[in-house]
Parts: structure tokens; sequence; C-alpha cells
């Protein structure tokens, strides 16, 4: 069993979307994150970064798992699914799989931020962060345009981009004129286990900042 700590953000979604795309059993923490949760002794216990996801398998000794890139590898190493064992296969997933880490969830999360809810609207700043992700959507896009996933077969690369391309809106993005990340983005969450993992934590509710006693179970 996988216990799972997270809240509705798309690095929480990418987790719980492995999750039920690799049929792993798995319980839900929600960690509110308004409500300053990750901060908790309890929760830093569990990743002392105090972010979400955060994952602990107890199936191995209650180990702890910190860091959504590498909670994916470790749940597809688990499962056997999503990430090929053939080196040059493997390679690729983990060429996207890293440029989503350092690429495109760091510019599009600094987006969402300066153009949502930083409380000084910087023009430059924003256009410097819209700027960078939209060079990094049209590089999906050109892979997408020969590649019906990012890796040649869907795999926790996908995985791991579809939740920030999804919110791509919401950074104040237009990707009307990117019709392969479109047909991507519409292919991957048409998948029943893609909605079933981007609709946790089901119950917005957190579990207590002092004890996290709360769990919903799926």
């Amino acid at each position: 069993m996988i216990d799972l700590y997270t809240w509705s953000t798309p690095n929480g979604r990418k987790v719980s979307i492995a999750l039920e795309e690799m049929g792993l059993p798995y319980k839900v923490n929600p960690v509110e994150l308004k409500a300053g949760v990750q901060k908790s002794a309890w929760f830093q216990a569990i990743n002392l970064n105090g972010r979400i996801p955060a994952i602990v398998d107890r199936d191995e000794d209650d180990f702890s798992i910190f860091e959504s890139g590498a909670i994916l590898i470790y749940l597809a190493e688990k499962s056997g699914l999503l990430l090929p064992g053939e080196k040059k296969a493997r390679s690729v997933v983990l060429q996207w799989l890293m440029w989503q880490m350092g690429g495109l969830g760091p510019m599009h999360g600094q987006a969402n931020v300066f153009v949502r809810y930083f409380p000084e609207k910087i023009p430059s700043v924003i256009a410097r962060y819209q700027g960078e992700t939209m060079r990094l959507l049209r590089v999906m896009d050109t892979r997408l345009a020969d590649q019906a996933y990012l890796a040649g077969a869907y795999s926790i690369a996908d995985i791991a981009c579809w939740p920030w391309v999804m919110q791509h809106d919401w950074a104040g993005l237009d990707i009307s004129e990117m019709v392969h990340l479109r047909r991507w983005m519409a292919e991957i969450g048409a998948r029943p286990a893609v909605q079933r993992g981007a609709a946790v934590p089901v119950a917005q509710a957190s579990p207590d900042v002092e004890t996290g006693k709360l769990i919903v179970t799926r």
C-alpha cells in the first residue's frame, strides 16, 4: 500500500495519475497548502523539504520518497510500467522527465505566480516567464508533430507534463496554434485513469495540522 500526501496542484496530480495508471493501491492524505499543513512537524518527518507530493511505501518498511519526478521513477520501477527497461528507450523517457522537472514545471510555475498570485504586477517579469514557458510548449509541440507521445510510447514523461500543460490558460498562455500539443493534451485527458488521478484529492479537506490523522481511502 502506498500512502500519498498530496494536494490539487500539477505536481500532486502527477503522482495520483501515475498511481491510477499503474493500478497500485494507495491511500490519499490531503495536505492543504493554504493551511500550512506541509510545514507541520509530522509532514516534515516524511518530507524534510516540506513540499507535496510525497509518498510512503508501506510494503517497503515505510520507505518515504519526495520530489515528484523521483516518485514517478520509483513507482514505474515498482510496477514495471510506463518506463522501458531497454537502455535507449529508458533514457528518452528520463530525458523528457528531467526536461519537465528542470524547465516546464519551474517556468510555468513562476508564470502562474506572477500572473495570478504576486501582489505586484511586474510586466517584465510576467513577460519573461510567459515567454520561456511558451518556448518550452513549442518544443513539446514540435516533438509531438511526429511522435504520439513525448518518448514515443505513453510514459511517466507524459504524466509529468500533462498537469502543467493543462494549466496553460491559468498562466495567460494561448496554445491555440499548437495543434500537436492540443491533440496530445486531449488524448491524455480522455484516459479514464488520468481523469481519476486528476480529481485527487476528492475531498478538499486536510489532516489535522498537528497529528495528520485524516486519511481518505481510495
